[in-house]
């Protein structure tokens, strides 16, 4: 869990696309530069509309300037139309190919749709155009621990250091390496010194949450994840990280009074499970926990559930699911159309829109919305519905690259790395197997059963004696001796 939740992305503490780099700003006249500035104050308290105004005046004065659309891009983001937001980063390019802000964002934006790998290329033009700018060579820094690369992201956090000795990215992103390394009482000093817990930063957070676990101090953490439970309605690790907390405080009543409706969910987690199960073993009722654990261990199905409809939702995610659990297809997909006619641009729209519509048994029209997304947004649950679409409809290949592409462009997701797994020991590639699931227990994954299980029957399959029996004995250590009830 806790490697799990410190692959949870870097860039969740930058500043992101509202605060770009502004070298080059100088250019054209008083009046340009000042319509521009304006234009970003408006952006920042919301004011899009008031923004929108400025920016076409500014473009009446300096129609082919890089910092124009690049400043259109960042609104056109801030307001959800992501994909005409591409092409405004695109036309700042097409202005200027050097220009470091445009590099910037489009880097910002080549890592929602692709990964952090593919967008390495991007961050590294926009630090070539502008070394000493902190914001790109933090992102670029976030970005290369996304990617997995250890090393090349201390490097580049002292390049940080060395430019902007002051900002608390330097200390945060050092903590963050020194947890990854186990090293958690220098984490802690880190992160305390960089002030982003105490700011309210989510990924500070959740690794002040993960610390204080690892400390020993789970009230101190079960508080962090409450609040962050209550802001991220949606983050299902964040839920299952609570319940361990509240498990370890031996706070097992609140822990059944919170999450025991969770796991009659479609969506509720084996680990989930888990959690509740030793609840109510603690509390002497094994006739409760009984059929938990044995669900719990059952193989993982990759089919769709629908999700739960949680306070603090977006209205429109909301509303699309009351229709969809109240058998209601029919009206979650008019819902979605309505609302991709007022946002056509909008991937979050399109996403919702391709829920509604393989909600009510259209998976072509589905696999399009999906598509449309993917086109500046690609997070893994989107992905893992294509993917399942493809397969059970015929197209295994497809869902198999859709896969193969994930892992590539967020290494760091270890329910992607087991999926592509399980299609790996279909087709009889138990080398392969064994690697990705590898790759997956050193992110966290090891709480999982059914994960233990099949690399266990990878090891016997590549006649890896010793790795069975180890795998066999983690499995035994994880299994209760006894699912009955006494």
């Amino acid at each position: 869990m806790l490697a799990t939740a410190l692959a949870l992305g870097l860039a969740a503490c930058s500043q992101g696309p509202g605060h770009p780099p502004r070298r080059g700003l100088g250019e054209g006249s008083p009046a340009f530069v000042q319509l521009l500035a304006d234009a970003d104050r408006d952006m920042e308290r919301g004011a899009f509309a008031d923004a929108g105004r400025k920016l076409d005046e500014a473009r009446s004065l300096a129609p082919e300037s890089p910092d124009l659309w690049t400043a259109i891009a960042r609104l056109r983001l801030r307001g959800g139309e992501h994909l005409i937001a591409l092409e405004a980063a695109d036309r700042a390019l097409a202005f200027g190919p050097d220009h470091a802000p445009a590099l910037y964002l489009r880097a910002l934006m080549v890592r929602d749709a692709h990964g952090a790998p593919d967008s390495l290329i991007w961050f590294e033009a926009a630090r070539r155009a502008d070394g000493d700018n902190p914001d790109i060579l933090a992102e670029y820094a976030a970005t290369l621990g996304d990617s997995g690369e250890a090393g090349a992201m201390l490097e580049a956090v002292r390049g940080l250091a060395a430019a902007a000795p002051d900002d608390p990215r330097v200390p945060w992103f050092q903590a963050v390496l020194a947890a990854r390394g186990g090293h958690y009482t220098i984490a802690r000093g880190l992160l305390t010194k960089s002030g982003m817990a105490a700011r309210g930063v989510p990924a500070a957070i959740l690794l002040d949450a993960v610390l204080g676990l690892e400390e020993g101090n789970s009230a101190s953490a079960a508080a962090s994840l409450e609040a962050l439970a209550e802001r991220q309605p949606a983050n299902a690790r964040v839920r299952e990280m609570l319940a361990r907390a509240l498990l370890d405080g031996g706070r097992e009543e609140e822990l059944l009074r919170r999450f025991s409706p969770e796991t009659r969910l479609p969506e509720g987690s084996p680990y989930l499970l888990m959690l509740v199960a030793r609840a109510h073993e603690r509390l002497g009722n094994r006739a409760a926990a009984a059929p938990l654990l044995a669900r719990a261990y059952q193989p993982v199905s990759t089919e769709p559930v629908l999700l739960a409809v949680r306070d603090g939702l977006p209205g429109p995610t909301s509303v699309v699911r009351r229709a969809l659990w109240a058998d209601n297809a029919a009206g979650a997909r008019q819902e979605a159309v309505a609302l991709r006619s007022r946002f056509p641009a909008s991937a979050d729209v399109a996403v919702l829109s391709g829920d509604a519509l393989l909600g009510q048994g259209d998976p072509r029209a589905a696999l399009a919305a999906y598509a449309r997304a993917s086109e500046a947004r690609r997070p893994w649950p989107v992905t893992r519905k294509a993917a399942w679409t493809f397969a059970r409809h015929g197209n295994t290949a497809a869902a198999e690259m859709l896969l193969t592409r994930q892992v590539a462009g967020e290494p760091q997701t270890a329910s992607a790395l087991v999926d592509l797994a399980r299609r790996q020991a279909a087709r009889g590639d138990w080398r392969r197997t064994a690697l990705l699931l590898d790759h997956a227990l050193a992110l966290g994954a090891g709480h999982d059963p059914a994960l233990l299980d099949l690399r266990m029957r990878a090891a016997r399959e590549e006649g890896d004696r010793g790795g069975a029996e180890r795998f066999a004995a983690l499995l035994a250590e994880l299994r209760p001796r006894s699912l009955t009830a006494r």
